[in-house]
């Protein structure tokens, strides 16, 4: 903000202040110097508002005080007088800025550009009206005791009533105007254009409804407030503030109530109406003002309801759209359904994957069991499809399902997974029903499998014969046979890195394609028998014997086969890739991580190269390619497929230690408690270790 913009809102707001100032002295009721009304309060509230931004906010401060000591002087006030007039309005006007900025950041007026549009938003602006006022009355009443020397509980209270009042309608609707304005473009034939098009856009059924409400409330205002029938019928007219606040946008009903609360004050002011009937000066003034903040705050508490009503249906109908957008587009099906077969809702790609087969009811059609079988063949059993199972037990449940129907009568597979919907439908519930065609993607494993049979028979044929022959001619040559030998010897060296090349391709096909057969596992069970075959491989072989040191590990929910295989591997590794002349000394340990179980398996090795601890679980990479160590590169490989096919994840580090690998990897814990080890004693490790 410029020097010149903010010098041009401090002169509007000083003519306002002004006018407000000269109008609320004009209202003064007796010797009190009290006025009936205090429209100076909503005025320097929004203009210490609009200005909060502005470096030179104290120039408004100045024009404030100036403006309050003069014409309260003007109109009969003393000079002391003035000046606590002067501190309860700069307090009382600094205070409504201060915590309207904290309180309500986001709106406009406090760096953002949102008009007041939710009910929270009133009660908190109440809340901020009611504290400033508070502020300003402790300077207020009490400058005019020291003066008078008579503190006025009801004049206090008249304070409070009427620059609460003040604030709630002056400056609501400020801020509501200023919003608006600050939305439209900032050239001026921009606005008017917009207005415009805002006017036009407004149906003429409006206009009408607008028209005969403001009709009606003149009518009845001038007949409560004009005419002399000594009947409190004051309040009827909240019926029609409720009328504007349920069918008129919320800026006509915050000007309505700022007119019509305004039109109250003049009528008492002439001694006109009810109001004007009650004695007491305080009381009236006290009255009159209450019932203008209620009218008032009842108009916009249904307004704002109705508009946050308005916007949250806006808002869910978008997310609708969205959702369904969203649903059609998937590629796979998704339906939701009761245990009857009903759908609730079922998006294009189902239909297609489920072709024509739909009865009139709305299930799927068929034979008994919707022509859906097991990849067997056999039929499915009633109450045993994915979406039943699910709805009878709670729990998610998966499987792959061939479908046969007359457009597929070789059938199709389907893999489906069925989740309970968290709620109920009409007093029903449904689960959430997602499958997806994978036939070519079982045909493709088929084959793979098939392909790895091939490989396994017909190259290890042909592979058997070379290492055989390779192995008579080098008994034939004997150990002395000089160059001949070691060629043999690397024919030899060719055959066995072959045939390790082959049972590490079968190995990854396995883990890759193979059916989980999944079932509780005991870990340590598992771990205790791999390390056992090590030691008994190292005694035989004459290497250094490992020493494994076991903890409490828990019970997973995994494919025994590929667990065992995964857990090899990874010891196996610990155990081979160990520098020469060290004990290998591995440390296998588990522990519950939420729903998953976290196995850490700690080795002394010579650790991994830095900036290779992912790349080490990619096809064919060999960390260690030139330090003599025999390998395929797939072994981390054949553990990543493992691990990422049970839902898990596996990562390296360098041990703590400095020297060694840290392979840590998650699987999912099963339903059953944790076995412990059998009893108390040393690992199979050191008990191997002692035998030898």
């Amino acid at each position: 903000m410029t020097l010149r913009q903010s010098l041009l809102r401090t002169a509007v707001f000083t003519t306002l202040y002004v006018l407000a100032t000269w109008s609320g002295r004009l209202t003064i009721m007796d010797g009190t110097n009290l006025s009936l009304v205090w429209p100076a309060a909503g005025v320097g509230a929004l203009w210490f508002i609009c200005q909060r931004s502005s470096r030179w906010r104290m120039v408004d401060v100045a024009a404030l005080a100036g403006v309050t000591v003069v014409v309260n002087m003007l109109t009969g006030a003393s000079a002391v007088l003035a000046a606590f007039f002067l501190v309860a309005n700069v307090l009382q006007a600094g205070t409504f800025a201060y915590l309207y900025g904290r309180w309500l950041p986001g709106l406009w007026g406090s760096g953002g550009t949102e008009p007041v549009s939710r009910p929270h938003q009133l009660w908190r602006l109440i809340a901020i009206a009611m504290i400033s006022t508070c502020c300003g009355a402790l300077v207020g009443p009490t400058g005019v005791w020291l003066v008078t020397g008579h503190y006025s509980g009801p004049a206090a209270a008249v304070w409070l009533a009427r620059n609460s009042a003040s604030m709630l309608l002056i400056g609501i609707a400020g801020l509501r105007i200023g919003a608006v304005v600050r939305s439209l473009d900032r050239t001026p034939g921009q606005r008017r254009q917009r207005l415009l098009a805002a006017a036009r856009a407004v149906p003429k059924s409006t206009w009408i409804e607008a028209a005969l409400l403001l009709t009606v409330s003149a009518a009845a205002y001038l007949g409560v407030f004009g005419l002399r029938h000594g009947l409190p019928l004051a309040f009827v007219l909240v019926t029609i503030t409720v009328w504007a606040a349920t069918r008129l946008s919320t800026t006509f009903v915050i000007l309505h109530d700022l007119f019509f609360g305004s039109l109250t004050v003049v009528f008492t002011l002439h001694g006109s109406g009810q109001f004007a009937e009650i004695a007491s000066h305080a009381t009236r003034a006290l009255v009159s003002q209450v019932f203008v903040a209620v009218v008032a705050v009842v108009g916009l508490a249904v307004a704002l309801g109705r508009d946050e009503r308005a916007a949250l249906q806006k808002a869910a109908a978008d997310q609708a759209r969205m959702f369904a957008t969203v649903i059609d587009a998937m590629g796979e099906g998704l339906a939701v359904l009761d245990a009857d077969g009903n759908f609730l809702l079922r998006n294009p790609a189902s239909a297609q994957l489920l072709g024509g087969v739909r009865s009139a009811d709305g299930r799927m059609a068929g034979n008994d069991h919707y022509g859906l079988c097991h990849l067997d063949g056999t039929p499915i059993a009633p109450g045993d499809l994915p979406y039943q199972r699910t709805l009878a037990t709670g729990d998610p449940h998966a499987m792959d399902i061939l479908m046969r129907n007359p457009a597929t009568p070789e059938g199709r597979i389907l893999s489906v997974r069925a989740t309970p919907l968290p709620i109920s439908v009409a007093g029903r519930q449904y689960a959430v029903s997602v499958f997806s065609d994978v036939t070519a993607d079982r045909r493709h494993r088929d084959e793979l499998a098939a392909f790895a049979g091939v490989v396994a028979h017909d190259l290890s044929n042909p592979l058997t014969t070379v290492e055989g022959w390779a192995e008579n001619v080098a008994d034939l040559l004997g150990p002395d046979a000089g160059r001949p030998g070691d060629g043999i010897a690397r024919i030899q060296r060719a055959g066995a890195r072959m045939r390790n090349l082959i049972n590490d391709l079968l190995a990854y096909a396995t883990a890759r394609d193979n059916a989980l057969q999944l079932t509780a596992v005991d870990l340590t069970t598992v771990v205790t028998d791999i390390a056992v075959a090590r030691i008994d491989q190292a005694e035989t072989t004459g290497t250094p014997v490992p020493r494994l040191h076991i903890g409490e590990l828990p019970l997973v929910h995994a494919d025994p086969a590929l667990i065992r295989q995964l857990l090899d591997n990874l010891i196996g590794n610990a155990v081979k890739y160990t520098a020469a002349g060290v004990v290998p000394d591995i440390t296998v340990t588990g522990a519950y991580d939420g729903a998953q179980v976290r196995v850490t398996i700690t080795d002394n090795g010579i650790g991994i190269p830095a900036g290779q601890h992912a790349t080490v679980f990619d096809n064919f990479h060999r960390a260690h390619r030139d330090a003599g160590y025999a390998g395929t590169g797939l072994g981390l490989a054949i553990c990543k497929r493992i691990v990422e096919r049970h839902g898990g994840t596996i990562i390296a580090a360098d041990a703590a230690s400095g020297a060694g690998t840290v392979v840590t990897f998650t699987l999912p814990a099963a339903d059953l408690p944790v076995r412990p080890l059998p009893g108390p004693g040393p690992a199979p490790a050191a008990q191997a270790g002692q035998r030898r």
